[in-house]
This record gives structure tokens, sequence and C-alpha cells, in this order.
């Protein structure tokens, strides 16, 4: 069973142990920022947070950490709270290759309930705060944020649901941040291009799987609502918003709807983010809201990121690693797996089996090239096939005996990265490395590796004997 809203995954999240809520009355600033970070500290099994008393508004209930554990992941899969990472990322993939899923249009949503269209205020909408002392404002940072090329309007392949931050500039007015190689900054450049505005719609308090879709970096042309239905194994439900005509989410807790403002650029940041690091201020896009529509009594839904591990490396994980696997695959049926899980993937690990010489090298270049790639992706390091790339021991064991420097690295110089990469220079713009830990095959013939050790006969056996034997949790 899928979860057509946030309030029934929460509502499992509880019966599975893995919500708490937090009833004493807590300060915006700095408890709940404060609470966020500090679950992610508790273990691989941390909680979801819901604050139910905040002071300075009226009910008004905050979630946080809704995706930050793989126990949460897990549930979020209708998956076992346990499931290993491992069994998680396969059975990840294995519904992404069953794409295109099913998509269900709704005359009506919950979100409709309360709508505003005069005098709109999201300071008094919204239950505002910052997460990091040092951001430079109020941000949005888990919203689906829904556009569609104006160029080919009537084409739904074009329209786009990503994650990207947003920071409240005014009643009516936010700050977007477009990352160059992402959907949306497609469409305003083609929408600039003409000198207009961009529909769009901001849609808070999600399904968890539309918000895991929404950081994915599926293909240009791939829907992410049949993305969402194939992970959800049924129909995924969406509503048309009357403003602007956009499909959004049917168990939304808000809906803001407006236009990105046609070549109007003002400051945004700094803001914390996933890279550990504050962004710094740039000139950024300028969104108008317009229109606002919510469920009675809603629920905000937050996310902390800040140095990791938090709340957005759980969120962006899995679905990072899984849409690479498949893309790589197709160009090289020989790779085994993807293990994209740190800080976004800016760091990717691949196993794959070996051809010939050179061809990890090759799997590598083009890894650099897929939608994650060119924006991310700034170390690869390539592995055999026996190794898990998910298992950090096993990696760190091929690097440091299969890896000669003279042989195994390449630099390639000048590729793009997101601008949020600190170690960018100029902003934007980067080296990339591969390296290759593979053992070498003919005509690489550098190195001995003629007698690896393996396994005792019936290891295997004895790991399942002694997890049955071991005292129980």
């Amino acid at each position: 069973m899928a979860y057509k809203d946030l309030r029934t995954h929460l509502q499992t999240l509880a019966d599975q142990g893995q919500l708490v809520r937090v009833t004493e009355a807590v300060l915006p600033e700095p408890d709940i920022g404060a609470a966020a970070c500090a679950v992610n500290k508790l273990g691989e099994k941390a909680p979801a947070l819901l604050f139910e008393n905040i002071k300075g508004y009226t009910n008004a209930r905050i979630a946080m950490n809704v995706h930050g554990s793989w126990c949460n992941h897990a549930i979020s899969m209708d998956m076992p709270r346990d499931t290993p990472l491992k069994e998680q990322f396969l059975q990840f993939v294995r519904r992404y290759e069953t794409y295109p899923g099913k998509v269900e249009e709704r005359a009506t949503a919950p979100w409709e309930e309360v709508v505003i269209e005069d005098d709109i205020n999201l300071f008094d909408i919204l239950p505002l705060f910052r997460l990091n002392h040092g951001d430079g404002g109020f941000y949005i940072d888990k919203a689906a944020i829904v556009t569609r090329d104006i160029t080919d309007w009537d084409d739904p392949e074009t329209q786009n649901v990503g994650m990207y931050r947003l920071q409240v500039k005014g009643k009516n007015r936010i700050g977007l941040q477009p990352v160059p190689a992402h959907d949306i900054a497609i469409h305003l450049r083609k929408a600039e291009e003409l000198g207009e505005d961009l529909p769009i719609a901001i849609c808070i308090g999600n399904d968890p799987l539309i918000s895991t879709v929404a950081a994915m970096p599926i293909l240009y042309n791939q829907s992410e609502y049949e993305m969402a239905g194939a992970l959800a194994e049924e129909p995924y439900p969406v509503t048309t918003a009357r403003h602007t005509g956009l499909q959004v989410p049917w168990g939304s807790e808000f809906i803001l709807e407006g236009r990105i403002l046609s070549r109007v650029r003002e400051g945004e940041g700094p803001f914390g983010e996933f890279t550990g690091h504050y962004s710094g201020a740039r000139r950024m896009p300028v969104v108008e809201i317009t229109k606002v529509s919510h469920r009675r009594n809603p629920i905000y839904e937050h996310l902390y990121l800040g140095m990791p591990w938090t709340e957005i490396d759980y969120l962006m994980g899995i679905n990072t690693c899984a849409p690479l696997q498949v893309q790589l695959k197709q160009a090289f049926p020989e790779v085994q797996a993807v293990n994209a899980l740190y800080t976004h993937g800016l760091v990717v690990i691949v196993s794959t089996k070996v051809r010939f010489g050179g061809f990890a090298k090759g799997v590598g270049m083009r890894v650099l090239t897929t939608p994650h790639g060119l924006g991310y992706a700034k170390v690869v390091i390539v592995v055999d096939e026996n190794i898990d790339p998910f298992n950090l021991p096993q990696v760190m064991w091929a690097l440091s005996t299969k890896f000669n420097p003279q042989y195994d690295l390449v630099t390639v110089p000048g590729l793009s990265v997101l601008p949020l990469d600190p170690g960018s220079d100029p902003a934007g713009m980067t080296h990339k490395l591969i390296i290759d830990t593979t053992t070498p095959v003919a005509p690489e013939t550098h190195g001995h590796y003629s007698q690896e050790l393996s396994d005792p006969v019936s290891t295997d056996v004895w790991v399942e004997k002694l997890r049955q034997l071991m005292p129980k949790a």
C-alpha cells in the first residue's frame, strides 16, 4: 500500500515506533532546527519528529526528519522497517525498472479546503523559521516544485517535479535557486527567451514517494508522477491546479501557485547546505505567489540539512544510486551496483565486471555524462564485481591494494558541477577524477594479483548460523 499523503505516512511511522511527537512548547529558533540536527546523531534508526506546540503560532504543526533514517526510508517504500540498505537499493531498482507507472487524475483534492487569493502573506500562512543560525532568511527546502515547458505546454512529458531551495523574501515573494543542470533551469531559460513568466506550483507537505522522486536525477523526458507510480506499484494520484493548470500531488498539505518573473534576479542566500558549508549569496530568480491553497490545520514539512549525515542524505541517497545504475547498465550491462550515497553523489562508487584493459575507466567516464554526473559526480571510484560498493571496508581494501596512481588515475579538467560545491573554482566548474581500482585485464598487465585470498568454504553458511545464535535485541 502506497501512502497517498503525509498524514497517513506519519501515522504509519508512529505505529512502527518511528515517530516522536514533541508536545512541549518549543521555540521555532533554535529548538526545531537543533532537534532535527540532533535526531540524526541518535543512530541509524532515527525517528521522524512532529512538533505540535510551537511558541508564537496557533495550531501549527511541523514535521521533520520524515525520511531521516534507513528505517524511515524502508517504511516509505512499504517495506519492513529493518530491511537492510542493500535490499532497499535492489528493490528500488526493481521498481524503477517498471517505469512508467500509472497516474490517476482526481477532480478534487484535500488541499482545496482553504483558498487564499487576496492579500497573501506567507509569513502568516507558513510557520517559517531558520534552520541554521547563519541562514540569510526563512527557507522552504522540502517542497515538490512543478513547472512545464511553455513552448510545449500540451506535452505532459515536459512537466517537471523537482526539489529546490526557496527563500521567502516578502509576503508573496520567494527567491528560487534553479541548479543549471536541472530541468527547471531549462524551462526558465525557454520562458525568458520569449520574455514570458513561467507558471509554477510549490507543493509542501507531501507523501514520501513524490519527495523521493522530486529529489531524483531521472531523465528529462521521464515523468516524476509516472516514476512515483512505478515506485508505489499502484497509480499515483494527482489533481490539476486550476490557477496554473499544472498537475500537482493530490495529497499535499499546501499548494502555492504563481509565476517565476521573467528576467528578474535578486540576492538570495546564504543558506547552510548539504555540503556542510554555507553557500554564500547569489542573484537568483524570483517567484510571485498569486494563490495559496491548503488543508485545514495543515502540517508544514521541513528538512534539516547541514554537516552530513542529516535527513537530506537519506532522502537523496538510494534515489540517486538507482537511476545511475539503470542508466549505466544501458551502456555497460557489466555494471553490478552503484553507491552514490555520499554528499548527494559528489563521490560515486561503481562495481563492474571488466571485459578488457581500460574498461573500468570507460565506465567512469560514462558516470560523468549522466544527468546526475553533469552536476555532481566529482570523484568516481570503480571497483571489481566482487566488491560491494556499499561496503566501505571492501572499497577501501580495493583502493589500498589495487590502485596504482601511475596507471589508474584519470583527471578530467574543466567540467561542470553544481555551484554549491565549495571546492569548485570558479563556482560551477571543477576538475573531476576517476579512480580505477579494478584488477588489471589484458592488455593492462601492471601489478601482481594472481594470489588473491577467498573466504573459506562454507563461510556463508556460518554467517547465517551465527546470526541465528546471536542474542536477540
